[in-house]
């Protein structure tokens, strides 16, 4: 076994026996949602997918969204893209915006009925007139058209996303508005020369959010691990149908 797994079945995994609150991610529940299987291997057993290489580049672009949002926060002033989309909205300040933005961290919640501790670590919290707490994540690509919306089934995870946020940002004592808005930052190829820079088309995206599926998936995601057999695999999960087919190719 390679040392990466053996690393994946000594870190912490669900044990149905145990009474103490179990933590839950906002990514591991959308892995959850993708494909039954996969999340059991990965939470129950230790036996995670392969780890993706890191996005570095967007990496670098939330950190310095953050730096230049919490400029206009500690000034107490609207940020020019908000002005530019006419949105009723300015940065806020919280004392546990640090920690909510901290990955393994961020924000958390106890969920009674299943003794999940879900958690979720956000890019950015503004607030409206109404006093209504506002959800914002960036969002870093390259696409040859205009980001305008959020209308390709692969970014439903990003609205899922945004109402996970929404859902404990609520539980934690908050008022929050119903509309989220994502950042989506845009870089531009159509130019002569790289420069020593890269240049981003930012936008707004409004998204209105719906939160109450939520629990009806925690409590799913619950049972799932507290059974002691291994779930069907999502008939469109490429890493259980690439399993499925090597197996099927390397039968004695």
């Amino acid at each position: 076994m390679s040392e990466y797994y053996k690393a994946q079945r000594t870190r912490n995994l669900f044990d149905p026996k145990s009474g103490e609150p179990y933590k839950l991610s906002r990514s591991a529940l959308e892995l959850f949602m993708n494909c039954p299987r996969c999340f059991y291997l990965d939470r129950r057993l230790g036996v995670g997918r392969p780890k993706g290489y890191p996005f570095n580049l967007n990496t670098a672009v939330d950190t310095l969204l953050k730096k230049e949002f919490d400029i206009f926060r500690q000034k107490g002033e609207v940020h020019p893209l908000i002005k530019k989309y006419g949105v009723d909205a300015r940065p806020v300040s919280h004392e546990e915006l640090d920690r909510w933005r901290e990955n393994f961290k961020g924000v958390q919640f106890l969920h009674q009925p299943t003794n999940l501790l879900i958690t979720g670590a956000i890019d950015d919290l503004w607030i409206n007139n109404k006093e209504e707490y506002i959800v914002v994540d960036y969002k870093a690509t390259s696409k040859d058209e205009e980001i305008t919306g959020l209308d390709h089934a692969w970014q439903d995870g990003y609205k899922r996303q945004m109402e996970i946020y929404q859902w404990l940002l609520r539980k934690n004592g908050l008022k929050v508005s119903d509309t989220g808005y994502f950042v989506y930052c845009n870089g531009v190829t159509d130019t002569d020369r790289f420069d020593n820079k890269l240049d981003f088309e930012i936008s707004l995206i409004a998204y209105e959010g719906n939160d109450s599926w939520v629990e009806g998936e925690i409590a799913k995601a619950q049972k799932c691990l507290s059974a002691n057999f291994v779930p069907e695999a999502a008939p469109d999960c490429d890493y259980c149908n690439y399993i499925s087919a090597v197996g099927d190719l390397t039968k004695g």
